[in-house]
């Protein structure tokens, strides 16, 4: 598929809930999109556009477009662990513009990614400091970094 805006092709595997709802949707549903209709139809541009704003109003949502979705799931791939490289390939977005996002209002800066980046840095530690004590004899620990590092002369 392509994204719209820039034309970038967007590669977005079918995750188990999206194809529960796929195989839920009527058999003679003649759209090529997601979502469809109530009739089974693509939407038209339009169409979508008036019934997103009608469900928002009915919802109370105020201040939020379509468009904001795609910064959320930038959010929350980012929050999955994802890297900037798959999360632009979903998303459609270029490396720079998922930084910028990431940057902006939507990471919020997360406590959890801090806590992760924390013990990240403490596993990193301990075990830099395991090598360099030569205490690391754990079948954890990748064969490449228990090897002492070639010195090229």
């Amino acid at each position: 598929m392509r994204q719209s805006k820039t034309g970038a092709r967007v590669l977005i595997p079918v995750g188990a809930p999206l194809k529960l709802a796929l195989d839920a949707q009527r058999a003679d549903a003649t759209a090529v999109t997601i979502p469809t209709t109530v009739q089974g139809r693509s939407w038209t541009e339009d169409g979508f556009r008036t019934s997103w704003a009608k469900a928002c109003a009915k919802a109370g949502i105020t201040d939020l477009t379509f468009h904001d979705l795609r910064g959320t799931a930038v959010t929350r791939l980012a929050l999955a662990a994802c890297s900037v490289p798959e999360i632009a390939t979903i998303t459609g977005h270029s490396l720079r513009d998922v930084g910028a996002i990431l940057d902006s209002n939507y990471l919020n800066r997360d406590y959890g990614l801090a806590q992760s980046a924390i013990e990240k840095l403490e596993t990193r530690t301990k075990l830099q400091n395991e090598l360099q004590n030569g205490e690391v004899h754990s079948l954890s620990v990748p064969l490449a970094q228990r090897q002492k590092p070639l010195k090229f002369q």
